[in-house]
């Protein structure tokens, strides 16, 4: 293809002027997924003096368009009336004069430009306040109807299929463990190398059992379990709903009376609050394990001094305290989930910022709470 034949191809625009006449002529392809020629350049030449009377258009050499030329054109003859010149629309093809008359006929609104205009920073910062006041408020309405549909789950009363909450507790229990085991395996290997590379310098090797052991019981096992589940679950629950409110489901459920918040969300959180202490446990030993691993393959430690040693150090209060936070992070997710399931707009990208809210939402309140759980263990002396 020779280059005549390229440039063709492209958009492009000549001015000739004449007298008092500024002629356009238009060239080529028009369209926006092409590199189009800005109007900067003509609107340039209209304030050049002395000024053109009247701005004509020639697209004879015009092989296509698209809405790309519209905006185009109507930025030139804003220009054009902003400074008097008469524009001539003679030269263009019947259906772009039918569409730039039709872009006219209905006037801008009083006042768009200047709504448009950016906010000073105390608006920008008041717009969020009020956004964050309104989430709150729509996340405690949530919350506090929760709480009453599991005061129903423990009356009996609430209105769920037993199928579905099996389902839920099969998806977030036994089908979480293959990710649970290598996660908190390498977790413990993590914790026992660092420990065992400081350890060794004062003969204290064995104490490495006792630093796994607290480390993962107490809080890492709890921890690292619910964020893999507020990746895994947690943005499974928010599409799922999601997707349920887009399609109008949800709304067929209260059309049918039926709540959908005992229907969808509360099965689903009341499987993450039974399956996610035991995954915690699971994630405890499989921790040790870890560790155990690095104490024999590079302590020189027997498997057997190793469990001495780490059940040595646990505590019934320990133990507990790691169940309350694996409980206490399974409503969080769930709840963190659900919420932003209903709140999913009614696009099908909505559900895919639902998933991603949800899981940035469930980590953000794993984290605040166990750092209330640290705070209080410390008041507690525990």
């Amino acid at each position: 293809m020779s280059m005549t034949q390229s440039q063709l191809r492209q958009g492009s625009i000549a001015l000739d002027r004449s007298d008092s006449t500024l002629r356009l002529r238009l060239n080529g392809h028009w369209h926006l997924s092409r590199d189009l020629p800005a109007a900067s350049s003509v609107i340039a030449e209209l304030f050049k003096q002395p000024a053109p009377r009247v701005v004509s258009f020639d697209t004879s050499g015009l092989s296509g368009w698209d809405s790309g030329l519209i905006s185009f054109l109507l930025e030139v003859e804003s220009a054009c009336r902003e400074r008097g010149i008469k524009d001539d629309r003679e030269g263009l093809p019947a259906g772009i004069r039918r569409l730039i008359e039709l872009a006219e006929a209905v006037p801008e609104k009083e006042g768009t430009r200047a709504a448009a205009r950016r906010a000073s920073i105390l608006e920008r910062v008041g717009d969020r306040v009020l956004a964050y006041s309104v989430g709150m408020a729509d996340f405690l309405t949530f919350l506090g109807d929760l709480s009453i549909a599991m005061f129903k789950f423990v009356r009996g009363k609430a209105r769920y299929r037993t199928f579905d909450f099996m389902e839920t507790v099969q998806q977030s229990g036994p089908e979480a463990v293959g990710i649970v085991s290598l996660i908190a395996f390498l977790v413990g290997v993590i914790l026992a190398f660092m420990g065992a590379v400081q350890l060794q310098q004062f003969g204290a090797s064995i104490y490495v059992a006792d630093l796994v052991g607290i480390g993962m019981v107490r809080d890492m096992g709890a921890m690292m379990t619910a964020i893999i589940m507020s990746g895994r679950t947690g943005a499974a629950f928010a599409a799922k709903l999601g997707t349920m409110k887009v399609t109008q489901e949800i709304d067929a459920f209260t059309t049918m009376g039926i709540s959908p918040l005992e229907f969808l969300v509360l099965p689903r959180v009341m499987a993450l609050i039974l399956m996610m202490p035991l995954l915690c446990l699971f994630a405890d030993l499989v921790g040790i394990l870890g560790g155990a691993f690095v104490g024999i393959t590079m302590l020189d430690l027997s498997f057997s001094t190793y469990m001495r040693e780490t059940i040595s150090t646990f505590t019934f209060v320990n133990f507990i305290g790691g169940l309350a936070k694996g409980t206490t992070y399974g409503a969080l997710i769930g709840l963190a989930g659900c919420l932003r399931g209903f709140q999913c707009g009614n696009s099908s990208s909505a559900v895919g910022d639902a998933a991603t809210q949800a899981v940035v939402m469930s980590i953000v309140m794993v984290v605040a709470a166990c750092g209330a759980f640290a705070v209080a263990f410390n008041i507690l002396r525990i």
